[in-house]
């Protein structure tokens, strides 16, 4: 089921916490997440022949590589006393405990044990399953049966030829469904981020939201047109068009894949010029690519890249566009920080919704419904209000 909605900036609700509707939300507390699904770990860079330790989904969990480069996900814990497997050391392509020198494979068998010949038929770790792609390396800390690798979130702009992308990792002390409000509702920019990317007229642009059930997404666009361009933008303008100062069309199309990435395509372009209408050239264009890992109720793994299709030879510009944006996400966790614990110390607390909210309302509810058909794998997500 596909559903188009257009907000304007008068078009409020002022609703309280209806399941029916998106008026409230009164469970912006909300701190769980479903396990069937893929979430990034880490970034590839941070995986390599040497145990690291990750939290996913909750999860200990303990990565590696073997000789040939894979990939490896294990439980972050001994079968025999529960010692994390990530203060031992690495025997080839098994891990070895660092109390007793108990051994497992990249499957979490017990290949070895040194105190004694025989092996516990019940001694094992859990393996999870592991993909390598668009720089990340996910972990599907659920159902293995379900594992299915075209599940996995499309970011491909992150290793794309015709891309120059790169990014960092934020540790947020703030759950991971906060991250997605922020993300899925840009007119925060007008306020938070005024010396970087916002711009007057965020927070009065008309915006269309479509969800869809089925396919666990949700699109947000906004576009303003003959606009001055914010600081950023201005001079990632000039890097093409170093002569042109006047005005642009500027747009933001928010890509939500359920349950915790978001892929933003931004961008500004020569005011008049077609942006709208589909023609790009006389503009940069850039993705803004998330993704988040739930690592407990109020804390979570982000990792994220800004990619580009312009310039893309330049390492200048890339260092450059990865520190500033950097440093507009420090900004975001700053205040996300700050939210988690005005809301652990209000408990209770009736939150109203207004129309900017959609687009992370339908997120959430997404959210909901993948965690309600692990609970009740009889009832299918269109099934669900």
């Amino acid at each position: 089921m596909t559903d188009v909605a257009r907000a304007t900036p008068t078009a409020a609700h002022d609703a309280r916490g209806g399941d029916d509707d998106l008026g409230g939300l009164t469970d912006i507390a909300a701190s769980e997440w479903p396990m069937d699904a893929w979430y990034a770990a880490a970034y590839d860079a941070e995986v390599g022949r040497r145990l690291t330790s990750f939290t996913v989904a909750g999860l200990p969990v303990v990565l590696y590589r073997t000789l040939d480069g894979t990939p490896v996900a294990l439980a972050d814990a001994c079968w025999h006393r529960l010692v994390p497997l990530s203060m031992g050391r690495l025997c080839g392509d098994e891990v070895e405990c660092g109390y007793h020198g108990i051994r497992y494979d990249a499957e979490g068998r017990c290949t070895h044990m040194p105190a004694q010949r025989t092996i516990n038929p019940s001694a094992g770790v859990r393996a999870f399953p592991t993909v390598e792609r668009h720089r990340f390396i996910w972990v599907w800390p659920g159902d293995p049966a379900k594992a299915d690798p075209e599940l996995v979130p499309d970011m491909h702009w992150n290793d794309d030829p015709l891309w120059a992308a790169d990014g960092k990792v934020i540790e947020v002390d703030a759950g991971y469904q906060l991250i997605l409000d922020n993300l899925m509702d840009l007119t925060h920019e007008e306020f938070i981020h005024t010396s970087s990317i916002g711009n007057d007229d965020l927070s009065t642009a008309e915006f269309d939201t479509v969800h869809d059930k089925a396919g666990r997404r949700v699109t947000v666009t906004r576009w303003m047109r003959g606009i001055e361009p914010p600081p950023l933008w201005r001079h990632l303008l000039k890097i093409k068009f170093p002569e042109y100062h006047g005005p642009v069309d500027r747009w933001q199309i928010i890509h939500y894949q359920a349950p915790a990435t978001i892929c933003i395509d931004v961008g500004v372009a020569i005011a008049g010029t077609g942006a709208p209408e589909g023609d790009r050239s006389q503009g940069v264009n850039g993705y803004v690519l998330n993704t988040m890992c739930p690592t407990g109720p109020k804390t979570a793994r982000y990792l994220w890249a800004i990619a580009r299709n312009f310039a893309i030879d330049k390492q200048r510009v890339t260092t450059e566009l990865r520190e500033g944006v950097g440093n507009v996400f420090f900004e975001d966790e700053t205040m996300l920080n700050a939210q988690q614990r005005a809301i652990d110390d209000n408990p209770g607390y009736d939150f109203y919704n207004i129309n900017i909210d959609a687009g992370g309302m339908w997120a959430r509810r997404l959210i909901k419904d993948m965690i309600a058909e692990e609970k009740n794998p009889d009832v299918s997500a269109g099934g669900l209000t």
